[in-house]
């Protein structure tokens, strides 16, 4: 058993001019990729990217990993996310995230006091505002007064929360189609994930919930090496308190112990071992550091993603 298998374009960290990019959305596609997904850190932004890769691609489906909610009112969201549902023929999935701290408060200078009370008032907002509602909110942190979005062609895409810690995943249970996690092992998503946002969609008559998963990837045989790059490149996640804290859940002392390096065999049992801890949706982050053949890791996937 596997997951639904897709990528992360670009590995976070790795700079992509916008036609390769767009190049390698094409590529998934061809391949026979179930997804493509664009981060939204400080480089492209993923929703206009996606718009774009909607017009070049006919099947795949496109999603965010994920847009930060501070710097873009719900309205604003909304009419984006409705625009590239558009564009691209009704294949968007929209991920939507509160960022960190040190992102929101201390670079871009907005107020992080309450991310719980921000992250349901918004989807709140969000949700209604998709559906075409005429919306008019009194919130804390939103205020909407009768405003409504019509978008023709466009319905309303699913929504996952970047949820990490157990009341952020409960809102996600009860209000959306489920979560994206980055640098989440199968530990972590046994034992703190799906229990709770599955109960959470539950009780409140949802379907069970999309669980997406995205870590580094590399099929190699050179472990250690390539493990010791992996730990470098991607430190500074594990410098994150959030990423921190689901990396101490899953017992791993860094990103580079819950990335899947190794030969095709061993790639394959932690890919299986995510999806029996319920993952249904893997999005391989591409890690090609010096020495290393990319085109080995897309045929891994090719494989996998034609036993899916």
């Amino acid at each position: 058993m596997i997951p639904r298998i897709g990528i992360t374009v670009p590995t976070p960290g790795q700079a992509m001019e916008l036609e390769a990019l767009l190049d390698t959305f094409e590529r998934a596609e061809a391949l026979g990729l179930q997804s493509a997904w664009v981060p939204n850190i400080t480089s492209f932004d993923a929703l206009t990217v996606l718009a774009l890769a909607g017009r070049r691609t006919r099947r795949i489906t496109l999603g965010s990993f994920v847009v930060p909610t501070y710097p873009r009112h719900p309205a604003a969201m909304a009419q984006q996310a409705l625009t590239v549902q558009a564009a691209c023929g009704g294949r968007l999935v929209l991920g939507i995230g509160l960022s960190h701290r040190v992102t929101i408060e201390e670079r871009l200078g907005l107020d992080y006091t309450h991310p719980l009370r921000h992250m349901r008032e918004y989807l709140l907002c969000l949700t209604a505002l998709l559906s075409g509602q005429e919306v008019s909110f009194q919130g804390q942190e939103f205020r909407l007064n009768g405003y409504r979005l019509t978008v023709p062609g466009a319905a309303p895409p699913p929504i996952l929360v970047a949820a990490l810690g157990p009341r952020m995943l409960q809102l996600a249970g009860r209000l959306t189609a489920g979560t994206a996690i980055w640098l989440g092992g199968p530990r972590y998503l046994a034992e703190h994930v799906i229990p709770t946002i599955g109960q959470a969609a539950q009780a409140a008559g949802r379907p069970a919930p999309r669980v997406l998963v995205s870590v580094p990837v590399c099929v190699t045989e050179r472990v250690d090496a390539v493990r010791q790059a992996a730990a470098v490149a991607f430190a500074r996640y594990g410098q994150l308190p959030s990423y921190r804290a689901i990396l101490d859940k899953e017992g791993a002392a860094g990103p580079a112990d819950v990335a899947l390096i190794g030969p095709e065999p061993e790639v394959q049992r932690r890919l299986e071992k995510l999806a029996e801890a319920g993952a249904t949706d893997f999005a391989a982050a591409i890690f090609t550091p010096p020495g290393e053949d990319a085109e080995r890791t897309w045929r891994f996937l090719q494989t996998s993603a034609s036993g899916t």
